[in-house]
């Protein structure tokens, strides 16, 4: 499928709405929107955290995909290794050829150590340009995608931390009759945490447990296009917790919620100027947290909030619905999210899940994304809690 360079941008665009517009109307009110390239980089790779309001960053029993939301839990994950594949159509009701999938894999070294990757791909799909005239100038696949490398180290009998390094790349013009565009390409890091505990009657099977996440991700240099202007990432902290209720042996129930803050200045726009936008990185980022016009109460606005519940049947079966809320001033996206998993001899797992926007003729609707998992060595538990004591190394 074929079609104009701005249905691509919109492709881009929509899930983070503040990359559309900086600032916008909601009943003749202006809305201090902010504003980012490669929104790719925060998107929900996986179905299971999918179906779950898009929470993951203190969700248990890890697999690969804890790379994306939390890789300092992957300390604590029962097998030594694995791997995962996700692949999401996107906007499929609108534009038919776009999709990104998402690959991760990790190795544990040793008993408190390890080593992950991942590699987020975006394809826009065919883009057909034409001149001014309307006479065609070619055709061109627009792409993006960013590779990880991940390394996290148990601190404690229950903590761990984490750090990426990653590489973005960033095509959406590049090249035929789009001179002096080019790719934008950037490195950035990610910072994690993850601290998990529980109690738990071994007889019966009954307790709780609990934890804590949280993550600072895509620190880095803005992104050119080739131009004299250069955008800001999407920096992103995103904070959680879970609850898990022990029912018995074989029942249980997830309970997580997620926080997030785009770390990017919120435009200040006055007599057309925007006071914020020629600041310095550390203040554009680390200051984003009090830019906000309206003050305090609109960077409250600024949070989205992520939660879902999950029931597991043997550690075989599990059916999830979730919620993701954002304020109505920052973009206005609600939606229900539901899915279901299985896993089988816990070597291999498959995850779906299915995005209920609130609102009707949402372009995100009938979202889904699947997750096909495969884990290694079930045996050799080398993340067990009595397997790793606090002074090891």
């Amino acid at each position: 499928m074929k079609r104009n360079f701005f249905r691509v941008l919109l492709g881009v665009c929509f899930f983070f709405p503040f990359v559309v517009s900086a600032q916008t109307t909601l009943n003749g009110t202006p809305l201090n929107v902010p504003t980012s390239s490669v929104p790719f980089l925060n998107f929900t790779p996986d179905a299971r955290s999918g179906a779950l309001g898009e929470a993951g960053v203190a969700l248990g029993d890890p697999d690969a995909n804890a790379v994306f939301w939390n890789p300092s839990k992957l300390v604590f994950a029962k097998q030594s290794s694995g791997g995962a594949i996700s692949y999401t159509p996107w906007l499929r009701n609108l534009i038919g050829d776009m999709y990104y999938t998402y690959l991760s894999g990790y190795g544990k070294v040793g008993k408190n150590s390890v080593v992950s990757g991942s590699l987020m791909y975006f394809d826009l799909g065919t883009v057909d340009f034409t001149t001014a005239q309307g006479v065609a100038a070619g055709t061109f696949n627009s792409r993006e995608y960013a590779i990880t490398a991940s390394f996290a180290q148990r601190l404690s009998q229950n903590f761990s931390l984490a750090v990426d390094l990653k590489y973005l790349n960033s095509n959406l013009a590049a090249g035929g009759a789009n001179v002096g565009l080019k790719p934008g390409t950037t490195a950035a890091a990610d910072i994690s945490a993850y601290y998990h505990n529980e109690a738990r009657d071994n007889a019966t099977g009954k307790g709780i447990g609990w934890a804590f996440g949280g993550m600072i991700s895509n620190l880095g240099g803005r992104i050119n296009y080739g131009g004299t202007q250069s955008y800001f990432i999407p920096t992103n902290l995103r904070l959680g917790t879970s609850l898990t209720l022990y029912a018995d042996q074989y029942n249980k129930f997830n309970f997580v919620l997620d926080a997030n803050k785009l770390m990017v200045p919120t435009p200040n726009i006055v007599n057309g100027v925007n006071l914020n936008a020629n600041k310095d990185y550390f203040s554009s980022v680390f200051g984003s947290f009090a830019d906000a016009p309206g003050g305090f109460s609109e960077e409250l606005k600024e949070i989205t909030l992520s939660t879902g519940i999950e029931y597991w049947y043997n550690d075989q079966f599990a059916a999830r619905i979730g919620y993701f809320n954002e304020s109505n001033e920052k973009g206005g996206r609600k939606y229900v999210t539901t899915g279901i998993g299985l896993r089988l001899q816990q070597r291999f797992g498959i995850d779906f899940s299915y995005l209920v926007p609130i609102k009707q003729g949402s372009p995100l609707s009938d979202t889904f994304r699947i997750s096909l998992l495969l884990n290694f060595n079930k045996g050799n538990r080398v993340g067990d809690d009595e397997a790793v004591t606090d002074d090891s190394n």
